[in-house]
């Protein structure tokens, strides 16, 4: 849960690190003449990554098909989810898919189809995460309740001695939790606590849109298979389940290698609220990026891989983080900051479940 106290990050950067570096990548963009949303790259990628989401289903739904393959439809969809969500609905609710505000509202509403809710999103992702990474209290990206400890901060309790090995189980029901539980729990929180990415939507629209959203979403997922595809009730449970299985792995694993690893810290406020360094010197040391030079995993992560770009210049689209990364790597050993990366995602795998150990280890008392 949240901490009442409000966090102040430092104002101090005797060096001008951000400064330096925002120059930079500004001048990049001015030499090389491009808008720093998406081009081209990014709106081919949203045809297959739909493609990948909705041709399974439509098959399903107008063929006879074996069992084996069906599993492999729902299984094809839930790479679907991951793609639409890591590479357009994510660029969109950033607002750096498109230089054009409707082209990124439309696409951002891709999350409704997803299982999730735009509104709860931006205010989770958007607000408490990127602005305060890895803060225990703060930041719930790394509030997984009871059942897995991700930060040193957070209450020890027995079973964390092996979440190293159940953890991944549990990984892959994040978008399950979002269609069934977790948006009207945000709704009802965020709403309390008056948050808003932009302007604060009305608790009358915000509640009409989360029920109209998900009408739309199981009228999709669940009653068009047991209506036009003539499944039984259990054929859609257990094909929903796949899907969705699928997707949470995908997309909660790349979320962790990103931020619950060996090398990335998660500092707290003192008693006033302050943090130790400016907003984004904290990117620096609460961020990893992962497999930088592996273009399948670049390209399918929608550069999350490349998290470090991504938290300090959310609002430019994935598809220059790759150019960008040079000048960053390059500006923060400058300025003798970390730059946290894992050469491969094997490597930051298995970093991240040493780290899950690690933090399941039984504290010891000062």
């Amino acid at each position: 849960m949240s901490n009442n106290i409000s966090v102040k990050f430092s104002k101090v950067d005797s060096a001008k690190f951000f400064r330096t570096l925002n120059k930079r990548i500004n001048d990049y963009f001015k030499e090389k003449k491009v808008k720093k949303t998406g081009n081209w790259k990014l709106y081919l990628k949203t045809i297959i990554m739909f493609a990948l989401l909705i041709t399974p289903l439509i098959l399903l739904l107008t063929l006879s098909l074996p069992v084996w393959t069906q599993i492999l439809f729902m299984v094809i969809t839930g790479i679907g989810i991951a793609g639409v969500g890591m590479n357009v609905m994510h660029d969109a609710n950033h607002e750096s898919f498109s230089s054009k505000k409707w082209v990124n509202k439309l696409m951002g509403s891709s999350i409704h189809i997803l299982a999730g809710n735009d509104y709860n999103w931006k205010v989770q992702h958007n607000v408490l995460h990127h602005t305060y990474t890895n803060i225990q209290g703060h930041d719930e990206d790394i509030d997984a309740g009871r059942v897995i400890r991700f930060s040193r901060h957070a209450e020890w309790y027995k079973m964390h001695k092996y979440q190293q090995y159940y953890s991944i189980f549990l990984y892959g029901l994040l978008t399950i939790n979002w269609a069934i539980t977790t948006d009207f729990k945000q709704t009802y929180l965020y709403l309390k606590r008056k948050l808003s990415y932009g302007k604060m939507p009305s608790p009358a629209t915000q509640w009409t849109k989360l029920i109209i959203g998900k009408i739309v979403y199981y009228s999709l997922w669940v009653v068009l298979p047991l209506v036009i595809g003539g499944y039984t009730w259990w054929q859609v449970l257990i094909g929903f389940f796949i899907m969705h299985y699928t997707a949470g792995i995908i997309l909660s694993v790349v979320f962790q290698l990103a931020h619950v690893m060996p090398d990335t810290e998660m500092p707290m406020p003192d008693s006033e609220g302050n943090m130790k360094n400016t907003w984004a010197i904290h990117q620096l040391f609460t961020t990893a990026n992962f497999a930088p030079k592996n273009k399948i995993v670049g390209w399918f992560t929608g550069g999350l891989n490349r998290q470090i770009e991504h938290h300090l210049f959310s609002h430019i689209s994935h598809v220059h983080y790759k150019d960008l990364a040079k000048i960053v790597k390059k500006t923060a050993l400058e300025f003798n900051l970390p730059y946290n990366e894992y050469k491969t995602t094997r490597a930051a795998i298995i970093s991240h479940f040493q780290q899950l150990k690690e933090l399941g280890k039984k504290p010891v008392m000062a």
